[in-house]
């Protein structure tokens, strides 16, 4: 009798640690989904996660424990975006932060139920994704930077670092029309007051990329101004060995082209938006509806200067803007 009782117990003790793992995977199903929606690859995109992620913490989402992030990435191909939203909505996620102009419209498009957070370089109001900042009054919400408005200063930088070159070129994505629009006549505006001559190049593909440097060289562009495009984030390495391959001194939106090597940056701090991005997906998952929560708008632009690729290209960067610069790479 003591040994069927011994053995009972150790069938007992043996069930239940083997539905242990059942009931840890019940609970990670159970924790809230929020889906990341980025323009690239999961490498390309780890900054916007791990942003998103200390946005959720900073709320007390902590991911794996409170909640899941789930990534899909468009690969720089932004028809991509609308079978990746259904397939999110397909989740029933419970919030879906988009990271670019098309992939907000795509998500708004798709879905009138699932909370959206976008972080995007354009007026939502004017694109019809909120009927205002302060009160959205629809399934989105988010964080808007710096975009366009800050591509003259670009080109102004770019001017100040090469004064005695008069032709320069302008590098924009034309599947996103609703930011490179913008980019280009101000950038066209800017050139003219400064008695530049600006080519405006376009690109989508990696091939194109490729292509639009075959024109630079063939109009002797002396400089290039990267248009802020969530696809050209997608191709740091590439469009810096271009750059450095063709010795084009060129500025760029983003600080990751600087420390990919490029020669200097000039834009957003979009950490720092996307760490907004996840503190509203938190105060959404808590409870608060997109229609009231106001779309926030990240003011912060930084300067970041690398002087192995200036001196890799025969440049000596004046005092006055390296003075100007939040970070210098040495």
């Amino acid at each position: 009798m003591a040994i069927h009782i011994r053995r009972r117990g150790l069938l007992v003790a043996v069930g239940a640690a083997s539905a242990w793992p059942l009931v840890a995977r019940a609970q990670q199903a159970a924790l809230p989904v929020v889906g990341l929606l980025g323009p690239g690859s999961r490498d390309s995109d780890a900054f916007r996660v791990a942003a998103l992620r200390q946005g959720l913490k900073d709320v007390g989402y902590v991911e794996g424990q409170t909640v899941t992030i789930e990534y899909r990435g468009a690969e720089g191909h932004y028809d991509r975006f609308p079978a990746l939203v259904a397939d999110f909505v397909r989740r029933q996620v419970s919030v879906l932060a988009t990271g670019s102009t098309p992939a907000a419209q795509a998500a708004k498009a798709t879905t009138t139920t699932v909370p959206i957070v976008f972080t995007l370089a354009a007026d939502p109001v004017q694109l019809h994704l909120v009927a205002s900042l302060n009160r959205p009054g629809g399934n989105l919400t988010g964080v808007t930077v710096l975009g366009g408005e800050i591509g003259p200063k670009r080109l102004e930088l770019l001017h100040e670092l090469i004064p005695t070159t008069q032709v320069m070129a302008l590098l924009i994505n034309p599947t996103n029309p609703g930011l490179t629009e913008t980019i280009s006549r101000d950038a066209q505006a800017a050139a003219r007051v400064l008695g530049l001559q600006l080519h405006v190049l376009r690109a989508s593909t990696a091939s194109e990329i490729d292509d639009a440097f075959a024109t630079l060289r063939q109009v002797r562009g002396g400089g290039l101004v990267l248009g802020a495009d969530t696809f050209f984030t997608s191709r740091v390495n590439q469009l810096v060995a271009l750059a450095r391959r063709d010795a084009v001194p060129t500025i760029y939106h983003t600080r990751d082209f600087a420390v990919a090597g490029g020669l200097m940056s000039y834009g957003t701090d979009f950490s720092a938006a996307w760490r907004q991005a996840g503190i509203a997906s938190g105060r959404i998952l808590r409870g608060e509806k997109p229609a009231d929560l106001a779309v926030q708008q990240a003011t912060k632009v930084e300067l970041v200067i690398n002087l192995k690729a200036a001196k890799v290209l025969g440049l000596t960067i004046p005092r006055m803007l390296l003075a100007r610069a939040d970070e210098v790479i040495e």
